[in-house]
């Protein structure tokens, strides 16, 4: 799939007045919501994107400041409201109860989605109901997070500064640092990649977006807390060579979560599971999807 057929299948919604990009196919009675990962956008998810489409009706939006959605410069991006943000569009689809498969920034965003779920749960209140939650290499705990130099800069005082510096050579560097030795992103991956990010100068919001890493440990106790209480089937799917998430952070999710489920894919594999092994990934979510279908 070329990006501008991804394109070419999306549609928008609005949210607080701004336009937020998402594709939606599929025709299964079980809904399946894909959030994606920081600095990128739902087209990540295009190598196992027809395989899933196959067995679900799968919803996958850009995030704002991210992607084909609006980036404001005058916002404040937050973790709380991409969660709200993913309910806004559930809603206006008629979706009532989905499984959510979420990669980096967005194991962030589907942990504030699940906390919501197990608080309503608790209270016996209505609204979506989360089936299931399988999670790509993220930062599901603060202290195992090890934070590339790009993003200690963009949180630093110098942010505005190294995000508006940002350009496609320095880009490609840094991001390729976190993909396996034998998984690198190809030419065409980056030159795509990077135009999604710096589409409507999106490049210039990523020291707001970066944000989420003052919020992990703020609110570490709700979102590990809602990994230790889910009442839902969980599953890590990881890349052990991730420098950022990787196998540690794993160590970490089997030390702290009850009747841990984590699958560790082949040695090489880096931070971008999805995009390095779609196979992999895809044979891990089918073992766990079928214990549940």
């Amino acid at each position: 799939m070329q990006l501008n057929d991804w394109k070419n299948k999306g549609e928008y919604f609005d949210y607080k007045g701004h336009q937020i990009f998402y594709v939606q196919a599929g025709q299964a009675a079980e809904h399946l919501v894909l959030v994606h990962g920081f600095p990128t956008s739902s087209w990540d998810w295009y190598k196992i994107w027809q395989p899933l489409v196959d067995q679900f009706t799968v919803t996958a939006p850009d995030m704002i400041g991210f992607g084909y959605s609006a980036k404001p410069k005058k916002y404040y991006y937050n973790i709380h409201d991409q969660a709200s943000l993913h309910e806004a569009l559930l809603t206006k689809l008629g979706i009532t109860e989905c499984h959510i498969l979420a990669h980096d920034y967005g194991d962030t965003v589907a942990q504030e989605m699940l906390a919501r779920f197990l608080d309503r749960e608790s209270k016996g209140d209505q609204g979506l109901k989360i089936k299931s939650v399988c999670f790509l290499n993220g930062g599901l705990f603060p202290e195992t997070h090890m934070p590339r130099l790009i993003q200690k800069l963009l949180i630093s005082p110098l942010g505005a500064l190294v995000a508006g510096l940002m350009n496609q050579k320095r880009f490609n560097k840094r991001f390729s640092e976190v993909f396996g030795p034998d998984t690198q992103p190809s030419a065409q991956e980056l030159h795509d990649f990077w135009h999604l990010i710096e589409l409507n100068q999106g490049q210039k919001v990523g020291h707001k977006l970066i944000r989420y890493m003052t919020e992990r440990k703020v609110y570490r106790e709700r979102w590990v807390g809602a990994l230790q209480k889910a009442s839902i089937p969980l599953r890590v799917i990881d890349g052990p060579f991730d420098p950022v998430s990787g196998r540690h952070m794993t160590v970490r999710y089997q030390e702290l979560v009850p009747n841990p489920d984590v699958v560790l894919l082949e040695d090489g594999i880096g931070h971008y599971p999805h995009v390095e092994d779609p196979e992999g990934v895809l044979k891990a979510f089918w073992e766990f999807i079928e214990t549940l279908l």
